[in-house]
């Protein structure tokens, strides 16, 4: 369950390379607009990523940015409405050369305080697991929700993201994530995030405070009684490349990693952990640029596995069309980045798969898994298969720490999504000899690699279905 302030986020890109003759402002060249949910809906499109039931209580206006927004996220997430005043919020970033020179917000909407309505208050008794992504638009100061939220708190997990606009969290919190610069400002006196962390852990009385400080990762203070620890981003989650990375969603992507958490049953500590990586991941993959949807496509455009979810590398991944993951490999390359895929029909995923993902992600900077569907996999296997459907297989690729984003195709050759991805490298297992391998001409010719790497004995779909039959 995601509780906030949802946003339309919208990125104009073009080229900037003259000067307006009537100020010496950049004049933009558009190429293109694209939209994506922000907000609580960035951060309830992100957790759908890895839960498999994910619920947003926002408020939406009836106008075209709230149409939008419900748009694109009703295909991952369920979206309960709540009275608004206004219209709902909208911001625009210009861009050019993958950075931002201009940011434009419009709409003034904030959550109305009617009544919540029954189908919020009932969604929210039955959460496995709330995130409060406050955005200082009203929601989270409704008296009527903060009353239910701290009944709720002892025995549900609740993750509160806070904003400097926004009020304090209710006492019982699990995990309050703001910021190093928020932290600092909620907390008058303090000079350092980690005694800020410390004191707003008392202040707030919740059970943990987790400081996010960037690439540093962020600092945890409790539970307990000690001082604020330190989680360090692994060195296989770090952000690389010579090109500054769009930061843009990281706090969604570790405040709503921390829910999944805590929801599949991890203590506070191993959520931090895994929240760290999964935000730098995010990060390095594009941040939430890499879930756009290009202005003027359909929710049914965007494949299986919702708008523009190819590029979220924080354990989501992808089950975006070809569009959508050509955009994604296009901002790798933007940043200087090495793109590496491989393809298959990953039916049920077994040790050798997870072999092959890892060896291919390490040759590169990112990697794209090309999957089959079941049209394509019936095709190849027969009418028995895929045991399962292409949405869960992109899910559990998803869930993989080496894949980044996962595009599904029809064909029984990614040859035409790989002229669409271009990938510097491109992998398949050691039992393919180059020549048998048709998409190898299309990789080559854009000036990529094909490299097979060794499998790990005695694993095959086909011949553990076999020894299972018998």
């Amino acid at each position: 369950m995601v509780v906030g302030d949802a946003l339309l986020d919208v990125d104009v890109e073009g080229t900037a390379d003259r000067l307006c003759p009537e100020a010496p402002v950049p004049v933009v060249d558009v190429a293109r607009e694209w939209r994506r949910p922000g907000g609580a809906g960035l951060a309830a499109l992100l957790a759908a990523r890895t839960a498999p039931d994910v619920v947003l209580v926002t408020a939406l206006g009836d106008d075209e940015s709230g149409r939008a927004l419900a748009e694109l996220l009703g295909r991952d997430v369920r979206v309960v409405r709540v009275p608004m005043d206004g219209e709902t919020v909208r911001k625009t970033r210009v861009r050019a050369a993958g950075q931002s020179l201009l940011r434009l917000d419009t709409g003034d909407g904030r959550a109305s305080r009617a009544p919540l309505p029954g189908r919020a208050t009932a969604a929210l008794r039955e959460a496995g697991a709330i995130l409060v992504s406050d955005y200082g638009r009203g929601l989270a100061a409704h008296p009527g929700l903060r009353r239910l939220l701290a009944e709720l708190a002892p025995r549900v997990p609740l993750v509160w993201d806070p904003h400097p606009r926004g009020p304090a969290p209710v006492p019982g919190a699990t995990v309050v994530t703001p910021n190093d610069a928020e932290a600092l400002g909620f907390a008058d006196g303090c000079a350092r995030p980690a005694e800020a962390a410390a004191a707003l852990r008392e202040a707030w009385a919740c059970t943990a405070t987790a400081v996010t400080v960037g690439e540093r990762g962020a600092l945890l203070c409790g539970p307990g009684d000690g001082p604020a620890t330190e989680v360090p981003i692994t060195s296989g989650a770090k952000v690389t490349g010579p090109v500054r990375p769009d930061t843009c969603g990281a706090g969604d992507r570790f405040a709503s990693a921390v829910a999944t958490a805590l929801v599949d049953g991890a203590d506070v500590g191993r959520a931090v952990r895994s929240a760290v990586d999964a935000a730098s991941r995010f990060v390095a993959a594009g941040g939430a640029a890499a879930l756009s949807v290009a202005a003027g496509a359909t929710s049914g455009e965007t494949g299986t596995g919702g708008p523009g979810k190819a590029g979220d590398i924080a354990n989501a991944g992808n089950a975006g069309n070809a569009a959508n993951t050509a955009g994604f490999a296009e901002r790798v390359r933007r940043r200087g980045g090495r793109l590496v895929a491989t393809g298959g029909c990953f039916d049920v995923l077994h040790p050798g798969h997870v072999s092959l993902l890892r060896q291919a992600r390490a040759l590169g900077d990112a990697l794209i898994v090309c999957l089959n569907s079941d049209e394509s996999v019936r095709g190849l296997k027969g009418p028995a298969r895929p045991l399962v459907p292409e949405r869960d297989r992109a899910r559990l690729l998803a869930e993989l720490e080496s894949v980044d984003a996962v595009a599904v195709f029809d064909e029984s050759s990614p040859a035409a999504l790989l002229e669409r991805l271009r990938p510097d490298v491109w992998v398949k297992g050691g039992d393919y000899a180059g020549e048998d391998l048709p998409e190898a001409e299309v990789v080559r010719r854009h000036g990529g690699e094909v490299v097979l790497v060794p499998l790990v004995e005695g694993y095959s779909t086909t011949r553990l279905l076999a020894e299972g039959a018998r």
